[in-house]
């Protein structure tokens, strides 16, 4: 396998009659993919220009926000160019690239709402020492270990698949995740326990960990004042609906996997697509609308001639 790492290639044969519809998976995809690049770069831009937002909270969302950017750009320049091509190949090196950017963006996501969750309990349960406990050092260690534990410990499994041999030349999906490892000759102990470790420590973990600190504080929320309950409902609704769309984009990745060789391979592409097209989308505008100053600076950005009216009015 180490003699033959850089020819190998591998064929996508997850497309559904793309000769048909080539031109018209490709608009879809490009459309998402501005929408996705716009939308997401214009709240992370309002974070970063108004300093009202230079608080935990929004640094923490611009950092989702930048997570789902840079998945997106891993997964659909690649899809695009499939759409327009004769041949749907991938290269192993590239496909073992892709399988890496996607799973550790994915568990970096996991992380960064984890520390969300931390940064609303401390905020909600211990509000006089908010200002102590979240300081820029904090946010700094926690961003660092969000992006940085998952890439460490999946490049492990990365490593490992390298070198494994290959019987199989034809990944049934569109792009690499899991399926790659039913290419291999044979199945790697090794990989599949280690797999587990990978699950437990970058999913299931930080899912523990949030439910935990929410739980905690909606029973000091529901003991505590209408203006506390408010203050709750206000900020840990829109994190709780973007984990729970998080949470279904990687239900929908272990059922592909799982399930590959039962579902039919129409029901398989719209699974795929499920992964890639809403959740990006998903979290800025549930973050612009749900928000509330950055709902307020998103009106004052779309309709300048109301911000002109009030200006006129104070």
């Amino acid at each position: 396998m180490a003699r033959d790492f850089n020819v190998t290639h591998i064929t996508l044969d997850g497309y559904v009659e793309l000769e048909k519809y080539r031109f018209l998976y490709f608009v879809i995809m490009f459309t998402v993919y501005i929408l996705i690049i716009c939308s997401n770069t214009t709240i992370v831009c309002l974070i970063w220009i108004h300093k009202n937002l230079h608080e935990p909270m929004y640094v923490f969302i611009a950092a989702v926000l930048i997570n789902c950017l840079l998945f997106s750009t891993v997964m659909y320049p690649k899809c695009m160019i499939d759409f327009l091509s004769d041949k749907q190949i991938i290269s192993y090196p590239a496909c073992l690239c892709q399988f890496y950017l996607y799973y550790c963006l994915g568990g970096s996501e996991y992380f960064l709402l984890a520390a969300m969750s931390y940064d609303r309990y401390v905020s909600i349960c211990k509000p006089l020492q908010y200002t102590t406990i979240m300081t820029k050092r904090t946010v700094s260690v926690l961003l660092a270990v969000a992006w940085l534990l998952p890439p460490c410990e999946i490049a492990v499994s990365v490593a490992l698949s390298a070198y494994q041999r290959l019987c199989n030349f034809t990944l049934r999906g569109i792009i690499c995740n899991n399926s790659l490892f039913k290419l291999h000759c044979a199945a790697s102990r090794t990989i599949s326990i280690y797999g587990v470790f990978i699950l437990v420590n970058v999913a299931v973990v930080p899912v523990l960990f949030i439910l935990y600190t929410y739980t905690k504080i909606f029973v000091i929320s529901y003991h505590s004042s209408r203006e506390v309950r408010r203050k709750a409902a206000q900020t840990c609704l829109p994190h709780l609906l973007v984990l729970i769309s998080f949470s279904l984009f990687c239900m929908y990745d272990v059922v592909i996997v799982r399930m590959e060789s039962n579902l039919p391979k129409t029901a398989h592409l719209i699974m795929t697509l499920q992964v890639i097209l809403y959740h990006p989308l998903f979290n800025p505008i549930i973050y612009g609308l749900k928000m509330t100053e950055i709902s307020k600076h998103l009106k004052r950005l779309l309709c300048p001639a109301k911000r002109n009216q009030l200006n006129i009015k104070s």
